[in-house]
Order: structure tokens, then C-alpha cells, then sequence
């Protein structure tokens, strides 16, 4: 438990410090995601991009089990 909390804050610290390399990328514009704007409402489902984060988190995690 110990070194998994220690990396989850590793990873945490190492994201807030590329955060403005990070805020780049198109995740949350990306083809697939769902953005409705009406007057005095609005809807958004970001179904790709929670698909791909998954996949990166699941082999993240993968790797280090091995």
C-alpha cells in the first residue's frame, strides 16, 4: 500500500508540474466527445477521451504489476 500511494503521488506532482505542456493536448475536444450547447444550458460527455485515459491507466498499471 505504501508504494503505491508514493507513486500515485509521484505521478500526481509530475502532472501538476507539466500541467501547461499538458493542457495542450486536444483531450476533451476530441472526435467522439459529446458537447451540446443550448441557450442557458450545456452537456458535456467526454466518451473518447474517458476511453483513452482508461487504456493508459490500465497499462500504466499493467507495467508496473510486472
Amino acid at each position: 500500500m505504501q508504494r503505491l500511494l508514493i507513486i500515485v503521488g509521484s505521478l500526481l506532482v509530475a502532472v501538476g508540474l507539466l500541467w501547461p505542456w499538458l493542457s495542450r493536448l486536444p483531450l476533451g475536444r476530441l472526435p467522439g466527445d459529446i458537447h451540446i450547447e443550448r441557450e442557458g444550458f450545456s452537456f458535456f460527455f467526454p466518451i473518447t477521451t474517458g476511453l483513452i485515459v482508461s487504456v493508459l491507466i490500465t497499462l500504466v498499471l499493467w507495467f508496473l504489476r510486472r
